[in-house]
């Protein structure tokens, strides 16, 4: 089983709609079986594919009570993809790390999964935290979506740089988001890093929330889901060559 992170330093740069739609494309377009597991108290991953929040401790209790995340797996409705929802105990989560003291909890509870599925997608809240510590030993590859603007690209510099300090080994994935090149920034940016992947703002994406379905479910021959699939089949290739 491979794991691909998908986080960010910065909030609001669609992170959680990265980690439906390369769900979506690893169950459907890869025929792998994936898992999508919801980190962020926000729980949009988990509205988004059709689980409301509950209001319980389920989901912090993984990592405080021993409960296998086996117990916590959901199906979506949609074929090889499964869900560990979301709800809000995680926003304490930080502090349950930091109290158990375990430097790779997530990534042992990460392991016990691996026979059950072939990609773990992780969404994870922003920030440098303790869980994105715990994050970064979990992950085999870390997707990070940036906006094509100087704070964005600053902030991805800050985890580039903290992952040195740590001397951390994970590879990272920037990926352009909520691009409009219409926008003179935002043309500018990407021409700084024109191998960097793009992700485009589109009124196909705003209807995931409607719809609450990734892109590649009601509108398969997008613009949107054509650069999502372009996206996964670029993170297969960095996961293979990684073997």
């Amino acid at each position: 089983m491979a794991v691909v992170a998908v986080y960010s330093l910065k909030g609001g740069v669609g992170k959680t709609t990265l980690a439906v739609n390369l769900a979506w494309c690893a169950s459907q377009l890869s025929a792998r079986r994936t898992l999508l597991w919801d980190l962020d108290p926000q729980a949009a991953s988990t509205f988004l594919l059709g689980r409301d929040q509950q209001a319980t401790d389920s989901a912090q209790a993984i990592f405080t009570k021993d409960v296998e995340p086996t117990r916590l797996v959901r199906p979506t409705g949609i074929d090889r993809l499964d869900l560990i929802g979301a709800d809000t105990s995680l926003r304490s989560l930080d502090v349950v790390f930091h109290a158990l003291d375990k430097k790779k909890r997530l990534a042992k509870l990460v392991t016990s999964l691996d026979s059950a599925y072939d990609r773990l997608i992780l969404d994870c809240p922003p920030g440098l935290t303790e869980t994105s510590e715990q994050v970064m030993r979990a992950a085999d590859l870390i997707i990070v979506p940036i906006i094509p603007s100087p704070l964005a690209t600053r902030a991805f510099e800050e985890v580039v740089q903290h992952l040195d300090r740590k001397g951390g080994k994970v590879p990272l994935l920037p990926v352009h988001a909520m691009v409009d090149k219409r926008r003179k920034l935002h043309a500018e940016r990407l021409a700084l890093h024109p191998d960097w992947p793009v992700i485009p703002m589109a009124s196909m994406v705003e209807t995931m929330a409607a719809r609450r379905l990734p892109v590649g479910a009601f509108a398969p021959r997008s613009a949107a889901q054509a650069a999502f699939a372009d996206l996964w089949q670029a993170i297969e290739r960095r996961l293979s060559a990684q073997k």
